[in-house]
């Protein structure tokens, strides 16, 4: 299935991804820190405190869904609840950043933000719900009726061996 390899991918770009905005981040609180310079009369010092903040949570938060994405792809089964919205999360924000990447940055980092973006998107819709389904029903899709029959058979073996058809809608 194409479904693990999408998994690993992503745990890996998201956990380099993380290293690197936090090494970006704290680089840039490194030079003005050092450069001593202000914005708007801002304290040179809280700006770069917080720039350093700003880069170990967002490394953070890339390390967590790169460790909920490595674990969808151990399972191999879709994530859920508090990952699940991770995951959504890390896709509105890989969005947000492609969107402001085009002007701020150019193209190349805009191709990079959209390929996380749809590397997040796989893994979250590959995974088809009703997988776990199909083995809760019998043959031919259809649940096992009573004494471990098909529903459609009328209880009796030897039935017509087919799934029961649906009723026939109602004439407008």
């Amino acid at each position: 299935m194409v479904r693990r390899p999408v998994a690993w991918a992503a745990a890996i770009v998201l956990l380099l991804e993380g290293v690197g905005v936090a090494l970006l981040n704290w680089l840039l609180g490194v030079v003005v820190d050092r450069q001593d310079m202000s914005l708007a009369g801002l304290d040179p010092h809280a700006m770069s405190v917080s720039s350093k903040a700003a880069g170990i949570v967002f490394g953070l938060y890339f390390a967590f869904c790169a460790v909920v994405a490595l674990r969808v792809a151990q399972r191999d089964r879709p994530p859920a609840g508090v990952g699940r919205i991770l995951l959504i999360s890390a896709a509105v924000v890989h969005a947000l950043l492609g969107a402001f990447c085009v002007g701020l940055v150019g193209w190349g980092a805009f191709a990079f933000m959209m390929v996380v973006l749809g590397m997040l998107l796989l893994l979250l819709l590959g995974y088809d719900r009703r997988e776990g389904a199909g083995a809760a029903t019998g043959p031919g899709g259809a649940e096992p009726g009573p004494g471990g029959t098909e529903a459609g058979s009328g209880g009796k073996e030897g039935g017509s061996g087919g799934p029961a058809l649906p009723p026939a809608p109602a004439a407008p």
